[in-house]
């Protein structure tokens, strides 16, 4: 799946996905299918450059995050109330902060997000942190 996303092209990624079918279509037919059926979703994403599609379908990151918010969360039997739920996502969010490091070729993607979306990126920037 990979070909598929790293493709230069929609016609690159629609021959990728049919190489990927042909080889895996006999024991995961539901993948094939499941790409096929939201194919008019994805091919908009070949409309940015491939550091921008890069960051969007990198989930390590993501994944990581949610991994330890579980871990702070699951250590607790239960909350007193959605505040205290809230204060202590966000102490671990604080936590985690201090560990993160950009992914592979952010400054690339910022460049074009800069490019496609400054105004947002700007004002982002400009909001106090807390």
């Amino acid at each position: 799946m990979k070909l598929v996303c790293r493709a230069a092209t929609v016609e690159e990624a629609g021959q990728r996905l049919s190489e990927f079918e042909q080889r895996w279509d006999a024991k995961y037919s539901s993948i094939g299918k499941m790409w096929r059926r939201n194919w008019a979703g994805i091919v908009p994403f070949f409309a940015f450059p491939a550091e921008i599609r890069r960051a969007v379908y990198t989930t390590n990151i993501v994944e990581s995050l949610n991994m330890s918010l579980r871990k702070v969360i699951k250590t607790r039997g239960s909350f007193p109330g959605e505040e205290a739920a809230l204060k202590l996502l966000y102490l671990a969010l604080k936590n985690v902060a201090k560990r993160w490091q950009a992914c592979r070729d952010w400054k690339v993607s910022l460049n074009h997000f800069v490019v496609l979306w400054g105004d947002r990126i700007e004002a982002a920037q400009a909001r106090p942190s807390r």
